[in-house]
């Protein structure tokens, strides 16, 4: 259920190609510009040509917009590419699996930085905003980790308001004008909606409001479970059905296994990662405590099966959302729990 090469291959080939035509003083047309960027402003003089992108959502979008010839480098990944996406992704230096160095950012030579999550650029991340913006290289942060977040605890934030793909398609049309690209923006939007109206179209017609889900991320130990209102609760609320820990609106609290024990979910949603940072990241990990642990073996998603395994990316608020919502609704139909 990916944007597949076909979506690729298009957004590269027809269209919205990068604004060349200069005005006065030799700039490109629409340039410079000014983006929103997570409480700051990231100011673009040029189209970008030597990008960084320090986030695997943001550097999916970039690749499915067809710019992997004006990227420098990557880093922070969870998971393989997404599917179709391969051999774009091949032609740009993976700096890092995790965090690249500030100085390795640099050595590429930067025009433009992006990144999905505040923490990436704050200190603790690559490097605070504040160091790019001295050398002159705008930065540009997902606004789906701050409109309606607040980011000041010590854990993954909480959800003043209620996330939507709205937020995610905001992003996508946001690089796509950084990069004078568009048209290939509003196609990809355009992808997007399509696939979800395609995927919740019988689903919407199923009373499915007391079928229960619960979204493991990570964590054996102290798991990471979703909250009402990020990228999971997208998904939630796409399909008519109910997260179990809807009330909280933490983005993922560590909740432990008694208190999952005791709301006993239709359906569990586990994140398949492949990072090694936490305990239990793979999906194959994480069904293997679920069916040995004496507290999880008895729940009832466990004891019927009713496993999802999506990637990290689209337990995040990315363009890969939409794979969750395809995946879930189709997982649903399989278990006889929607149509």
């Amino acid at each position: 259920m990916l944007i597949g090469v076909a979506l690729a291959t298009t957004l590269t080939s027809c269209g919205g190609s990068p604004s060349t035509a200069s005005g006065g003083g030799g700039k490109a047309a629409g340039y410079p510009l000014t983006l929103a960027s997570c409480g700051q402003q990231a100011e673009i003089e040029a189209p970008p040509r030597r990008a960084v992108s320090l986030d695997q959502g943001s550097t999916e979008i970039l690749l499915s917009l067809g710019l992997a010839d004006r990227m420098a480098g990557t880093g922070t990944w969870t998971d393989p590419v997404l599917e179709g996406l391969e051999k774009d992704n091949a032609k740009v230096d993976r700096l890092a699996d995790s965090y690249p160095s500030f100085e390795k950012v640099l050595a590429e030579e930067p025009d433009f930085v992006t990144a999905s999550f505040l923490a990436t650029v704050s200190k603790g991340g690559v490097a605070d905003r504040a160091k790019f913006a001295e050398l002159g290289v705008p930065a540009y942060v997902s606004p789906s980790d701050c409109a309606g977040k607040d980011n000041s605890g010590d854990g993954d934030g909480s959800r003043v308001k209620t996330l939507t793909m709205d937020t995610v398609y905001g992003e996508v049309r946001a690089l796509a004008k950084a990069f004078g690209v568009e048209k290939r923006g509003e196609r990809l939007v355009a992808d997007l909606k399509s696939r979800v109206a395609k995927a919740t179209r019988t689903i919407k017609d199923t009373d499915a409001s007391d079928t229960t889900l619960l979204y493991w991320f990570a964590n054996s130990d102290a798991p990471y479970i979703a909250g009402c209102c990020g990228a999971p609760g997208i998904i939630t609320r796409e399909l008519g059905v109910k997260n179990v820990f809807d009330d909280t609106r933490e983005e993922w609290p560590q909740i432990n296994w008694e208190t999952v024990a005791d709301r006993d979910p239709d359906v569990l949603v586990i994140g398949d990662l492949t990072r090694k940072s936490q305990t239990a990241e793979s999906a194959k990990k994480k069904i293997e405590f679920l069916e040995s642990n004496p507290v999880t073996k008895n729940l009832t998603a466990v004891k019927k099966k009713r496993y999802v395994l999506l990637s990290g990316q689209a337990m995040n608020p990315t363009i890969r959302t939409v794979d969750g919502v395809e995946q879930v609704a189709d997982a649903l139909r399989e278990f006889g729990l929607a149509k």
